[in-house]
Order: structure tokens, then sequence, then C-alpha cells
């Protein structure tokens, strides 16, 4: 890297002069571009922006599922001097104005073409339609506030991302280049991706795991993505049958993954080019772990991280089968601590995880004192999760600060719980919270399955009280088809209780 080439753009470019004709993007349709017409897209892309009077510091919204046209805007922001804020286009009107009156964008993207929200969206800010060279989407010039002083440099902010939160103004995450490009590198290597290898892109590129651990990580080595919008597990097993390669995931999807085949009598991947698999956004049980390499052939790797550290902070390298459920151990330049005097009482072992590295964010925007609680003088970030270290130096995710249960006076972790249900060979994945009643706290299960119907709650409760001790056995079982989950496939669990809020009215039997 140049002095002058630090920012997310330049590895397109620089990918562009080495493979040329390689492809870069293939989106839901089938529409692919090389590295030649990706660098072209993002220029022209910049030149649209700048006709409509962006400047370096200004704001650009995508209000996108993934599509070309999301990753040209994302780096054609870097262009122009811009803030990238992805905004997903599934986020209601409600939660999408409460975003945009916080980082006030001059100019805000619709990919249409790739999605009925997004288009719903655009007709509400009256977009002018688009047709350009690499695909169709709308446009709007949504604000006129004040650019940010740009400090020039590696830390310039590149891209900004809202973090979910129940109440309180939204906090943007102002990730640099830096970040990014660090995010992309570590990941690429820890994969061992190539420039030959097909990811299957299906996390979306408006959160960070899409977009540092896929989009990054794959335009840097001039590797291509198989972009999808939506996912679906029928085309995620076309993919795997075709030529994708490395796939990034979350647990619901290699869930549910694993249950279309098991509908279809199939047991295990075969006659697939697949040759990394990852699981992350959720701790990983062994039971799980084994059904999950038992079925793609491979090792399946975990990881952690958070959208305040451009997604990595650690992750495995084991060899199939390996007992290992733990986190693993941490990125290259990174550190990481633990304040055990956040822990939980009577658990001495463990602690609030605290990260410092290149990855860790510049700060939340406009909001310098949220900054200063989340990042101490000394450039440690305060994640709010729960971890313990083993002697091998792995960092186990044992839960959040807020998320720990205290029962009858003694801790319960959700994990632990949730993967005792997980065992049952009908349960997808479940979701475990607290809820306080009489000065206690009752555990409130949400297990997702195939039929409700077909499941029986008091055969399930027992399944688990045989693995679980009996402070930390579930007070209710919900049965469901589906949990409530962002588009990452993460499990909102916030939203439990109003989702499932008429059967937590009826009495425990009929629940």
């Amino acid at each position: 890297m140049t002095e002058n080439s630090f920012r997310i753009h330049h590895l397109v470019e620089e990918s562009a002069r080495a493979y040329p004709d390689a492809i870069a993007l293939i989106d839901g349709s089938g529409h692919q571009v090389t590295y030649t017409e990706y660098q072209t897209a993002i220029a022209e892309a910049a030149n649209l922006l700048q006709n409509r009077g962006v400047q370096p510091g200004d704001r650009i919204a995508i209000v996108a599922e993934n599509c070309i046209t999301t990753a040209v805007f994302i780096f054609a922001a870097s262009i122009v001097g811009a803030y990238a804020l992805p905004i997903n286009a599934r986020m209601t009107a409600t939660e999408v104005a409460r975003v945009m009156a916080h980082a006030t964008p001059r100019v805000t993207v619709f990919t249409t073409e790739a999605s009925k929200e997004a288009a719903a969206h655009a007709e509400t800010a009256r977009a002018e339609p688009q047709e350009t060279s690499f695909g169709s989407f709308a446009i709007a010039v949504t604000g006129a506030s004040a650019p940010e002083v740009v400090e020039g440099g590696p830390n310039e902010t590149a891209v900004l991302l809202y973090t979910t939160g129940t109440t309180g103004d939204p906090k943007g995450v102002m990730l640099t280049h830096a970040n990014l490009r660090f995010a992309g590198r570590a990941s690429a290597e820890l994969r061992g991706m190539r420039q030959d290898d097909r990811i299957y892109g299906v996390l979306p590129l408006t959160h960070v795991f899409g977009l540092a651990s896929m989009l990054m990580a794959a335009c840097g080595i001039g590797a291509t993505i198989q972009l999808e919008p939506r996912f679906r597990p029928d085309a995620l097993y076309a993919a795997l049958m075709d030529k994708a390669t490395v796939l990034p995931a979350v647990p619901q999807m290699h869930a549910l993954l694993m249950q279309y085949a098991k509908d279809r009598g199939l047991t295990r991947l075969e006659n697939s080019k697949l040759r990394y698999v990852s699981s992350g956004a959720a701790p990983l049980d062994p039971a799980w772990k084994r059904k999950a390499e038992a079925f793609y052939g491979l090792p399946l790797q975990n990881g952690y991280g958070l959208t305040e550290s451009t997604a990595g902070v650690c992750s495995t390298r084991n060899p199939i089968g390996s007992p290992d459920i733990s986190a693993g151990f941490a990125l290259p330049e990174t550190e990481i601590r633990l304040d055990t005097s956040v822990g939980a009482e009577g658990d001495p072992d463990a602690g609030e995880i605290l990260v410092r590295g290149p990855q860790v964010m510049k700060g939340y925007f406009r909001n310098p004192a949220e900054t200063a609680r989340a990042i101490d003088a000394d450039g440690w970030l305060r994640t709010g999760d729960l971890g313990t270290m083993d002697e091998a130096g792995n960092l186990h995710v044992v839960g959040r600060c807020k998320e720990l249960i205290i029962r009858g006076g003694f801790n319960v972790y959700p994990p632990e719980v949730e993967a005792a249900l997980n065992d049952h060979p009908d349960v997808i994945q479940s979701a475990v919270i607290g809820n306080s009643v009489n000065g206690d706290e009752e555990i409130l299960a949400f297990v997702q399955c195939a039929d409700p119907a077909a499941l029986d709650q008091e055969a399930l409760a027992a399944f688990a009280a045989n693995r679980l001790t009996g402070y930390k056995r579930p007070s209710r079982i919900i049965l469901t088809t589906q949990l409530p989950a962002a588009p990452t496939g993460k499990i909102l669990k916030h939203k439990l209780v109003s989702v499932f809020a008429d059967q937590l009215a009826r009495p425990a039997a009929e629940g």
C-alpha cells in the first residue's frame, strides 16, 4: 500500500490491475462483472454522487439488500471521501427514519432492482430511477447538512454502521479505511482464501460480518463473491453443488440447510467444491458442531467479533473432529483481556471481554459520551460480552453481561441452556432469556422446529433436564417454526417476549 492508496476503493483498483478479467461479483439474477468492470462502475457511481453535490465528509445512505449496486456505492463513497452508510432495506420506515435523522445523509441510494422493500422506501422518498452500466436503482438528494471534517489518512471514516438498539438514539459505528482493510486482510488470511475462490455471499453487506469478512476480504485478493439478497436453503444448496468454495454463515443458516437436506433424505453434503465453512454470531455446542462437521465433511470454524471491532476479534483454526468449541485465539495484532470486576458473582473466571487492536472502531458518530464509555484512554474496547480464557489462550464467550440470568442466586448462561435444547434432533435452534418474576428470574426458552405439533413439549423438557442441573432448566418452553431474527440471522432476543406474548400469557400447559 502506497502513501496515497489507503482507502478501501484502492483494493478494487489493485485487484483490477492484477486480475482484470477475473469475475468480481455475481448477483442474484446471474449478472456478473469483472474486476475491470467493477472499477469502472465504481468510478461511474462516484461521478453520479459528485454531480449531486456530494463532498468529502458527507454521508451516502445505501438502503439496500445484497447486489452489485450495493457493493459499488460502498466503494464509490470512498472515492469521493464520503462515509458510506449501508442500511438494510428490510428495516421499517420508522427505523430507517431514525438512522437518517441522526446521520443526515446528503444522498440516498435505493437498490430497487434487488429489493421490493428498497423500492417501497424509494417511493416514499420520491427517489429518481436510474439506469447504469452496472444496474438499476433509485437515488434521492435527502439532506444538506454540513460535511464532517476529513482528517486525511487511513483513519478517515469509510463506513457508518448503525447498531440495533431497543431504546434511545441509534449509535453509528465509525469504521475507518484502516479498520476495514485490516479486517478484510485478516479474514482472507485466516481462511486461506485464494484468488480463484468463490464466496457464497448471503451475509448482508449492510452488516459488519458481510461487509468486512466477505466484501473486503474478497476484493483484496481478487476473489469472486456470489451475492444473494435473501437466504434460502435451496439456493445455498444449489450453490454448494456448483462452484462455491467458501461459506461464511451464522448458525441459523447452517441449521436450515441441514434441515433442508434432511427433508430430502440427505445426511451429508457430497460432490461439493466447498473447502472452508465457518459459523459466527453465536456460540457453538459440541453436539451441534459434530453434526455440522459430519454434514459438510469439513471442520466448522468458529469466531467472535462485533460491529465495533469490524467483525473480527478471534477465530479457530481447528482440524475436523476437534472438540474445541471456543471462539479461538486472537487475530494478529489483537489483544484480549477480561475485566473480572464486571464478571458474574461466584464465577471468578468470567469477565467482560476487552479488545485492543487495529480493528477497533474510531468511535460512535456524533456521540463522544458513548465513545468514551466504550473505549478507554488506553484504547481498550468494552464489548459488553462475558468470556473466559482457557489454558491454551482460547476465548470462550459465555453470554452478554446483561443477558446473564441469576436464578435462585445461581448464575445461568443462556448459551448453555440453548446448547442442551439444540442437542435434540428435532430442534433447529433455540433462544433463551431471563424474565423477572417475584424477586427472582425464570428461564424462558423459545425453540424453533420444523413442526411444533410433532414435538412433544414435555418430552423436550425432559430431554433438556437430563443435560442441565435443576436451576438451569427452562421454566417455560415455547415452540415455533420461526424466531425473530436480524437480516444476518442473529436472533433478536429483545423481541422474543413481544412476539410470543400470546403464548406466554397462556398457562404453562398451553404455552
